[in-house]
């Protein structure tokens, strides 16, 4: 009997660790695929990442309750794709477990880039992976 507790202490005290290292993230993507621009929130409280899911641009954009650090800035004005292949929901963007970092992904040809935001221009990024 005295195992049994134990082993229940053990079970229940694992499972409690486990449901308070998740990350509690609100993700709401919009079910249009008819749209051109997307949001994508951040683990960080005043960060998003605005998507052009038509060619690819994303610009980072902050918001605030003071008014100097609210701003929106390029990440990348680089068009991934000629304007003849332009087309709404095209790219998407996949959170990682890095919070500076998403993997962008053309849903057409499968094509991966790595994109990093930053606070520092210096530290903002697009790479492509493949």
């Amino acid at each position: 009997m005295k195992k049994i507790v134990i082993s229940l202490i053990i079970v229940f005290a694992t499972m409690t660790v486990f449901a308070q290292t998740q990350t509690n993230t609100i993700s709401i993507v919009s079910p249009d695929s008819a749209i051109v621009y997307r949001l994508f929130s951040t683990t960080n409280t005043w960060t998003f990442i605005k998507l052009n899911t038509r060619n690819g641009q994303m610009w980072q954009v902050q918001y605030h309750t003071e008014s100097k650090y609210r701003f929106e800035t390029p990440l990348s004005l680089t068009t991934l794709v000629s304007i003849e292949k332009e087309k709404n929901g095209r790219f998407f963007l996949y959170p990682t477990h890095n919070m500076y970092n998403f993997i962008l992904l053309d849903q057409i040809d499968g094509r991966v880039w790595q994109v990093q935001w930053a606070m520092k221009e210096e530290d903002r990024m697009v790479i492509p992976l493949n």
